[in-house]
């Protein structure tokens, strides 16, 4: 990971309810309040765990805020990490190339037809993707194709 993770108390505060109603354990909480978003960063294999069956504990959680939720599940590597940021998009491919001038730079093939949601309305998704490959791996782009 690039760095250590440092959280505001509001972002504490959502962490506490997201991990006492989903039983998951989340280790970054982002609050986008332009698009009225939460998204929460679980740890590996507790994605399912914190979205519930149905999608229920989510719903709850976003009744209890009145905000969106959106859950990514963690992994140690950033190519299965961008991979999983864009579920439940399929993704066909993810590649990290490292340029000359030392930058990495991670591909994502999506089917033109998914684009839109891999994309989301005026590029919040995608610029959310880019921040967090930033934040924790060091990635200095993420472009889809």
């Amino acid at each position: 990971m690039a760095g250590k993770i440092k959280l505001t108390a509001e972002e504490m505060r959502y962490i506490a309810l997201f991990e006492s109603i989903t039983g998951a354990t989340a280790k970054d909480c982002i609050i986008d309040e332009k698009a009225n978003k939460l998204v929460f960063i679980t740890k590996e294999r507790e994605g399912g765990l914190a979205v519930g069956k149905y999608g229920g504990k989510v719903k709850i959680l976003k009744k209890m805020t009145g905000k969106d939720i959106e859950v990514i599940e963690y992994a140690d590597d950033p190519v299965e990490f961008v991979r999983k940021a864009f579920m439940p998009v399929k993704v066909q491919e993810v590649r990290m190339t490292e340029k000359l001038d030392g930058r990495k730079i991670i591909v994502v093939r999506i089917n033109e037809a998914d684009k839109g949601l891999a994309i989301g309305r005026k590029g919040e998704r995608a610029n959310r993707i880019r921040q967090l490959a930033r934040k924790y791996f060091d990635i200095d782009n993420v472009i889809i194709v």
